[in-house]
């Protein structure tokens, strides 16, 4: 391999709240400290122990020996390496600079969209199970979440029941949606034909869609991601898409995510209301990492990295099955 992977890292006390954090409730969801002579194991929380890719070192490194930082309006190399990375990673075509928009976060823009496209009381579509931070969104701008759950099929794959997404959506009288891809927490890469009759339901009964994209770039050898505003036109014009480098390279505390919305009417509206709250101004640095990471070099080392966590995994349920008999993995 290329890059390092075995590298053993101490994060304690060094701002890795998945270590930290154990034991402490300043987000409310950390785990308690294990009992003496047990070590924390820090799965808990949606981040890796690798180092980042080194392209990412190398711009951060750049824009820091600078030494001012005031200021400033997103390069235009920003802007290339989205419409780069989305071509070349997923294949997307006809994407350009304006349907791209800069998010601090993926919660931030699905709290943008539910202010501005519903009001207080109104009933929000998700499957179950679900990322619990998007019932915390939903429940923290006075809409009420309503389900339809996933179901396994008899080979342990989690399914969408069509019929079921529609009827919930007819009774609560839905016109939102925060739908993932792939799928936190199931891992389910949806294929192409599942996208589109997902939109369909959503399109008959007149619902946007926010499709939450933020782990697309770690599809495992012999899946592939497809983005949803692409398996229809009424998908590119409803649909709303959040992408971040944060979970490919281990980025999330330096903060940046992006929205995509083809739709100019869409796009005005979220805009709009991520710039009254005035919490949606990007951090320099969160771009230049960005540009690092999108780059060849990061494309290889999310190769690699791939195959790595593919690799885990497969260590991982060989081992169930082969010391606790029964248990499905």
């Amino acid at each position: 391999m290329k890059y390092d992977f075995t590298t053993i890292l101490e994060r304690r006390g060094k701002d890795a709240w998945a270590l930290d954090g154990i034991g402490q409730k300043h987000w409310g969801a950390e785990p308690d400290a294990p009992k003496p002579g047990f070590d924390p194991i820090p799965m808990w929380v949606a981040d890796m122990n690798f180092a980042t890719c080194p392209k990412v070192n190398e711009y951060l490194m750049k824009k820091a020996g600078d030494s001012t930082f005031g200021y400033f309006a997103p390069r235009e190399e920003y802007f290339q390496a989205i419409l780069r990375w989305q071509s070349e990673r997923n294949g997307v075509r006809g994407l350009k600079k304006e349907h791209i928009g800069y998010e601090n976060g993926v919660h931030g823009l699905v709290s943008s969209v539910i202010a501005a496209f519903t009001v207080p009381g109104d009933s929000i579509f998700l499957h179950r199970p679900y990322y619990v931070g998007f019932y915390g969104d939903i429940a923290g701008e006075g809409r009420k979440p309503v389900f339809s759950d996933l179901k396994k099929d008899q080979d342990g794959i989690w399914r969408m029941d069509y019929e079921e997404m529609d009827r919930v959506i007819k009774e609560n009288h839905v016109h939102l949606a925060i739908f993932c891809s792939p799928h936190n927490p199931t891992g389910r890469v949806w294929e192409k034909e599942e996208l589109e009759k997902a939109m369909e339901v959503f399109r008959n009964n007149q619902c946007l869609v926010i499709s939450d994209e933020i782990w697309s770039d770690l599809v495992f050898p012999g899946h592939r991601h497809i983005p949803t505003q692409t398996v229809s036109q009424w998908a590119e014009d409803h649909v709303i898409a959040a992408y971040s480098p944060s979970k490919t390279f281990n980025l999330a505390g330096l903060i940046g995510s992006y929205h995509i919305i083809y739709n100019p009417y869409l796009r005005d509206r979220v805009n709009a209301y991520s710039a009254s709250t005035h919490y949606n101004e990007m951090n320099i640095f969160s771009m230049y990492a960005l540009m690092g990471a999108y780059t060849q070099e990061g494309s290889e080392w999310t190769d690699e990295l791939r195959d790595v966590l593919c690799n885990n995994c497969r260590t991982v349920i060989e081992y169930m099955h082969s010391h606790f008999p029964g248990v499905r993995a």
